[in-house]
C-alpha cells in the first residue's frame, strides 16, 4: 500500500483558450472576465480514470476542488488534508498549494500527484523540494518543465510504475517569466529539481531554446520562402507561435506576435494574438482556412503546449488536411516525433499517424504524430 497525495490547482490552464499566456496571480481574474473555463477538472478526472490499482493506494487529498471532489466523485476513500486551507471554490493561491504539499509530506505521503502547470511545479518545489517524488499531470498554459508527464494517461502509468517499485530520478523545474511571455519574449530559467518515477517514456522532454546559428536562420528563411510561394489567394492562414512560423510573416514584411496566434490573409496580418472565440468568428467568415504550426521547444508538441487557442473545436473545424507543420531540419531531427495533447482523446487519435512536415525549400519529411 502506498500513500499518495492528490493536489489540483483549480485555476491552472484557464487562460489558454482565451489567448492569455498564463493564469498566475491577477491574470486569473482577467481570464474569467474573458469567459475562460477551468481545465483541471477534466485533466484530473482523466488521470484518475486511468489509475488501475486504486486498492493499492491510500489517498490524501486537498479540500474541494484541490483534490477531494474528484476522489469523492469516484467514491474512492481518502484522508482530507486541509493544512488550514478553507474550501473556497476555485479561489486558491500558490500558498494554499505549498501548505497542503508540506502537510501531505508530514502526514506520511510516499508520492504527491499534482495537476497544474509550471507555476504549480514551482510551488511544489518550494514546499517539498526533493523530500518526496511527485507525478505532474499537465494542465497549464505552457507546461515546459521536464517534471511533467506527457498526458494525464501517462501520469497514471507513472503512478502504476511507482506502486510497482520503479526507481526515481531528478527532473527539472523550468520557470517561465509570464510578464516577458505576454510581451512576446520567451525567458526561462532553471528553478530547481523535483523527484519523479524514472519512466522516461512517459515524461515530456523539457522546453529547450532554439540554438540560433547561421544555418538555422537560413533554414527558417528557406522554409518561409517555400511557404509563401505556395500560399493561395483568399485562404486564411492561422499562424501559431514560434520563431519558425514568425519567419513567414517576416518574409512578407509583416509583423507577427511571437507567442500568439495571428491571422494572415493575402499577405497581410489581419488579426493578432487571437483567442478561441475570435478564431471561431474568423472561421465563419473564411471557410478556406489552414493552421500553420511548428513543434515548440524540444518536446515535439504541435498542439496542447503554448498554443491553447487551437482548441479541439477549432482544429476540427479546420480539419487535419489543412494543418501545415513546418520545422527546421535541426528541430525535426532533434525531436524525432510530433506530439498532440488537445485534451480530447478522440481528436488526438484522429491527428495521430504520419504528417508531412516542411523542413526546407521543396523538402518535406513524413513524421509520426503521437497522441500523448
Amino acid at each position: 500500500m502506498k500513500t499518495i497525495g492528490l493536489i489540483v490547482n483549480p485555476i491552472a490552464g484557464m487562460g489558454g483558450s482565451v489567448g492569455l499566456k498564463g493564469t498566475d496571480g491577477p491574470m486569473v481574474l482577467q481570464a474569467r472576465r474573458m469567459g475562460a473555463r477551468p481545465v483541471t477538472p477534466e485533466r484530473a478526472a482523466d488521470f484518475l480514470a486511468h489509475v488501475a490499482h486504486h486498492e493499492a493506494i491510500a489517498w490524501l487529498a486537498g479540500p474541494g476542488p484541490m483534490g477531494a471532489m474528484y476522489l469523492s466523485g469516484l467514491a474512492l476513500p481518502f484522508t482530507l488534508v486541509t493544512a488550514g486551507v478553507r474550501e473556497c471554490g476555485d479561489d486558491t493561491t500558490a500558498d494554499d498549494t505549498r501548505r497542503i504539499a508540506t502537510a501531505m509530506v508530514q502526514a506520511g505521503a510516499d508520492l504527491l500527484v499534482f495537476v497544474g502547470g509550471d507555476g504549480t511545479a514551482r510551488d511544489i518545489h518550494d514546499a517539498i523540494g526533493v523530500q518526496r517524488p511527485v507525478v505532474a499531470v499537465p494542465a497549464g498554459v505552457k507546461v515546459y518543465s521536464s517534471a511533467f508527464a506527457l498526458s494525464p494517461r501517462a501520469a497514471a502509468a507513472m503512478v502504476e510504475a511507482f506502486i510497482a517499485g520503479a526507481d526515481v530520478t531528478e527532473v527539472e523545474v523550468l520557470d517561465i517569466d509570464e510578464d516577458a511571455f505576454r510581451e512576446g519574449r520567451l525567458e526561462a530559467r532553471h528553478y530547481g529539481f523535483l523527484l519523479t518515477p524514472a519512466v522516461e517514456a512517459q515524461l515530456q522532454p523539457g522546453k529547450e531554446g532554439t540554438r540560433t546559428t547561421p544555418d538555422t536562420v537560413e533554414n527558417k528563411r528557406e522554409l518561409a520562402a517555400a511557404f509563401v510561394e505556395e500560399m493561395e489567394t483568399g485562404v486564411l492562414y492561422l499562424l501559431g507561435p514560434g520563431t519558425t512560423v514568425q519567419a513567414i510573416a517576416e518574409a512578407l514584411a509583416a509583423e507577427k506576435t511571437l507567442l500568439g496566434i495571428d491571422a494572415l490573409l493575402d499577405g497581410q496580418i489581419i488579426a493578432r494574438d487571437l483567442n478561441e472565440q475570435q478564431i471561431l468568428a474568423l472561421l465563419e467568415a473564411h471557410p478556406r482556412t489552414s493552421i500553420v504550426v511548428t513543434p515548440l521547444g524540444g518536446n515535439g508538441f504541435i498542439f496542447g503546449r503554448g498554443n491553447k487557442p487551437f482548441t479541439p473545436e477549432v482544429i476540427r473545424r479546420v480539419g487535419r488536411e489543412h494543418i501545415v507543420v513546418i520545422a527546421t531540419e535541426q528541430k525535426a531531427h532533434q525531436i524525432g516525433v510530433l506530439r498532440v495533447d488537445t485534451g480530447d482523446a478522440a481528436l488526438d487519435g484522429q491527428l495521430a499517424g504520419y504528417h508531412q512536415v516542411l523542413i526546407g525549400y521543396g523538402i518535406a519529411r513524413a513524421m509520426r504524430v503521437q497522441a500523448a
